[in-house]
């Protein structure tokens, strides 16, 4: 186990070091001069300062630097431009689809220095000793990466019982754990049991516990909030915002792959109220729109032009970040003993980073990474995550209806939206012993192939409003599960597509008359790519294009197919195991009057 101090706490030596350079009795390595500085401490803008590091660390923030500089002293001249603390998201997920280099290819030129991400995607898929792995990939970059662990809330119950006190407890004494990650409220309340001892022995750990309210009314708020739980990124709009404030949260301001909320939520600078537990988080960002757009400095930069004072923008990015999970002391400022990272920009309202400075080191210019990130080579077995002892055939889709009947009622799960899914029933029709789908309905199959833990155990049901007209669609990086989820109005179609994920050893797979259509192969934990970045937007987009043209009418199907498993979004969800409502955490047979 790598020391839990190593990453975060000064040794003597570097102590002394700062002390000397802040008397002048030392040299930096590295000084910022002529620069207009942003005090997040106290939310002014101080001129004429300038930034002494040594090492890792700031030894010396003010006006009178000249005898902490020396002939070997690097000295950046910020010519009246402005410095700012290095950007934080405090909410994302890493492991979908890029690798953590190819992402800092981009991440870190824009200003961001540090990120911690969720885990619960890896830690089903690959364990203890695949978390491990991953946590690895996160040491040795260019910016600091931290993470929760997986609070491991699964519809599956099997998935969701991988999760032992013994593992949390050697994960909380892990440097780059910062918390356990978000738990979604409505599993809490349903088994506390369950989870209330995860949660003891996280805050025991002096620990976070990261929250996910959507959906709470007054009460049921207030119950999972005693618990301890501080964040939630949730919020929608400024109303649900201001009722989480005011019950003590720091409130994530999402902006990216899965929702924007930025532009409603602002609405509530409008209010008066103190912004000082407002965080701007990404809560994950997709290839294209990170090499497009770029990063925090992207969000950031929004929240200004949504009406947000500058300087609360900044703090919403940085020391509040920081002081969420209680890195205050570390990050989210520019004082000394702090770890000396910031950029510099133009001016408070632009972010538009021209240095970055992560580490006490230069790590980009005008937008161009100086500092390569480094490539992880994963264990064998985070390779090889696809267990399945066999391909599957096409009778493995077919549904088989009670005996000697000419009609069956069914639960179907039916898109509201192009994430939330509601529970109806139909009436279908039964021939040879088999359901029979009426092909002018827009009806499709849904199946999910648990991969990991019972590899090949499966449950298939249907789906209304999916929009596929032909062949099927499968991926392997189901939420919240270990599950391979797949849809097609074709079981040939189903069995191809599941199998080429196999070969692939984890993917994305449309095919059609048992044809490849589209593919972008994930190998890594069958969530992750094996390719440069640009190629990976390249290859997604392919794959949503050929998916929009099967009919499936989302802005993006794959996201629409792999959040039927998830056990945050209502209502009715699936997984090997059965169909489950979020309501009531039960699982309910396919058929109206069976048990599961």
């Amino acid at each position: 186990m790598t020391s839990t101090t190593s990453m975060t706490v000064k040794s003597v030596a570097e102590s002394k070091a700062l002390m000397q350079v802040a008397l002048g009795r030392e040299k930096a390595d590295l000084a910022v001069i002529n620069a207009r500085l942003v005090n997040v401490y106290t939310g002014e803008i101080l001129d004429n300062c300038a930034i002494s590091a040594k090492g890792r660390w700031i030894a010396y923030v003010g006006q009178n630097p000249d005898d902490t500089i020396g002939p070997q002293t690097e000295v950046i001249d910020a010519g009246g431009q402005t410095v700012i603390p290095g950007l934080i998201d405090g909410h994302t997920h890493l492991s979908w689809l890029c690798r953590i280099d190819e992402f800092l290819k981009y991440a870190a030129r824009g200003g961001t220095t540090t990120i911690v991400t969720e885990t619960l995607e890896v830690f089903p898929v690959g364990g203890y000793a695949g978390l491990l792995d991953y946590l690895e990939s996160f040491k040795r970059q260019p910016i600091k990466i931290w993470a929760t662990a997986p609070a491991m809330i699964s519809i599956s119950k099997t998935a969701q019982g991988s999760l032992s006190n013994d593992n949390l407890q050697k994960l909380l004494e892990h440097e780059n754990i910062v918390g356990i990650g978000e738990s979604y409220w409505q599993a809490v309340l349903q088994d506390p049991d369950w989870f209330l001892p995860f949660f003891e022995q996280t805050l025991r750990a002096g620990k976070t516990l990261e929250g996910h309210t959507a959906g709470a009314s007054e009460k049921k708020l207030a119950a999972y909030i005693a618990n301890g739980i501080t964040s939630c990124h949730e919020p929608i709009n400024a109303e649900q915002v201001l009722e989480r404030l005011r019950l003590g949260l720091h409130v994530m301001i999402r902006e990216g792959a899965v929702r924007k909320d930025l532009a409603e939520i602002s609405k509530i600078k409008d209010r008066g109220i103190d912004p000082r537990r407002l965080i701007l988080a990404s809560d994950s960002i997709s290839p294209h729109d990170l090499i497009t757009n770029g990063y925090m400095e992207a969000i950031v930069q929004k929240a200004i032009e949504c009406g947000f004072e500058p300087i609360h923008a900044i703090q919403m990015a940085t020391l509040n970040v920081a002081e969420h999970f209680s890195l205050d002391h570390l990050i989210g400022g520019l004082a000394p003993g702090r770890f000396a990272d910031f950029a510099i920009i133009p001016d408070i309202a632009t972010m538009d980073a021209q240095v970055v400075v992560s580490n006490g080191s230069v790590i980009a210019r005008n937008g161009n990474l100086l500092t390569p990130p480094r490539s992880h080579t994963y264990a064998s077995d985070s390779l090889n995550s696809i267990k399945l002892a066999h391909n599957l055939k096409s009778s493995d889709f077919t549904i088989r209806a009670p005996e000697n009947v000419k009609q069956v009622d069914v639960r179907v799960m039916s898109m509201v939206t192009d994430l939330v899914s509601a529970e109806i029933t139909k009436r279908i029709a039964v021939a040879d012993g088999q359901i029979q789908i009426d092909p002018n309905e827009d009806i499709a199959k849904i199946a999910a192939i648990d991969r990991t833990h019972n590899p090949g155990r499966m449950f298939v049901g249907l789906i209304k409003g999916f929009g596929i007209k032909s062949g099927a669609i499968a991926c392997s990086a189901a939420w919240d599960t270990t599950d391979i989820v797949v849809v097609g109005r074709n079981e040939d179609d189903m069995a191809a597509a599941v199998n080429r994920i196999r070969n692939l050893q984890g993917g994305i797979v449309i095919c059609e008359d048992r044809h490849i259509q589209a593919e972008l192969p994930l190998p890594v934990f069958g969530l992750i790519a094996d390719l440069k970045i640009e190629d990976l937007v390249d290859q997604f987009a392919e794959v949503t294009r050929t998916a929009q043209n099967q009919g499936i009418p989302f802005p993006d199907p794959v996201l629409s197919l792999i959040t039927l498993t998830g056990a945050a979004i209502p209502y009715l969800r699936i997984c090997e195991e059965g169909l489950v409502n979020l309501k009531d955490g039960k699982t309910v047979s396919l058929f109206l009057n069976e048990e599961p």
